[in-house]
């Protein structure tokens, strides 16, 4: 497979894995920043020969489209480090398996991706603020690395690739294009109790966000699903896109991760 079609891999790959994934939990302090709102007790006053008592608490309050994403924004602020898996399938076959583990501030990330786009092998990405490092089957030596520092050279326009993998302008996109969000109802995954959300994106809104335009082909709403916990933090993300579907797991938030690029005797030239 020629390296220009790696690339490709690597766009669908980047931005899904490094971008969507970034949420995280929040303190739900507040509604004003999208936090779940605090319950009410109202207290009545009875007799004083007998004590006081308390009303029920009342229903918890699910987001909505107003409160969604400023509560994930809110979120994202606690999150440091977290590790992301996900798989692609098309056609009922899975052409796409990612691991790795991003940081937040700076920019860092690190992940694997096995699949039919790497026959059957293993591709290494390793971004380091503008500089991006790739490992791939039939485009670079087995355990070397080809360096591509995108405020200089930027083939294939992964400057913009990683520059959509930021998280704040990821939920930029989708706030501005977020056209409904629907709470479905409580679920359970991997043991964990959590509440499925069905976002609608508007595509042309989002992507305008990045100044690209609309793909031919394109559909002009994408669905997401997102399984949160009640303080906010995205286990787990689903979507389908024109035979695609991605089902992404989140874990492992705040743990320490060490992100380095590799030595300098790994690096070749193109």
């Amino acid at each position: 497979m020629k390296f220009g079609t790696r690339l490709a891999a690597v766009a669908v790959a980047l931005p899904l894995a490094l971008g969507l994934a970034a949420c995280g939990g929040s303190d739900g302090k507040n509604s004003a920043n999208g936090s779940m709102p605090s319950v009410p007790v109202s207290t009545e006053t009875a007799p004083t020969s007998a004590p006081p008592t308390t009303a029920p608490p009342a229903p918890v309050a699910h987001l909505n489209r107003v409160t969604f994403l400023p509560a994930m924004n809110t979120a994202l602020t606690k999150q440091k480090t977290w590790r992301t898996t996900a798989t692609m399938t098309a056609g009922g076959q899975t052409i796409m398996t990612i691991t790795g583990y991003q940081q937040a501030k700076p920019l860092a990330a690190s992940m694997t991706m096995t699949g039919q786009a790497f026959e059957g092998k293993s591709a290494k990405i390793i971004v380091l603020g503008s500089k991006l490092y790739m490992s791939m089957p039939g485009a670079t030596p087995a355990g070397k690395y080809l360096m591509i520092d995108t405020k200089v050279a930027d083939p294939a326009g992964i400057g913009a690739m990683v520059d959509s993998a930021d998280p704040t302008k990821t939920f930029k996109a989708l706030g501005i294009g977020m056209k409904n969000v629907k709470f479905i109802g409580p679920e359970t995954v991997d043991g964990v109790k959590l509440d499925h959300y069905e976002l609608t994106v508007d595509t042309a809104a989002a992507l305008k966000t990045q100044s690209k335009k609309l793909p031919a082909g394109t559909p002009k709403t994408l669905p997401y699903s997102l399984w949160l916990g009640a303080d906010h933090l995205v286990h787990k993300m689903s979507f389908d896109a024109q035979g695609i579907s991605m089902v992404m797991n989140m874990n492992e938030y705040n743990k320490p991760v060490t992100i380095t690029a590799p030595p300098a005797s790994k690096i070749v030239k193109r």
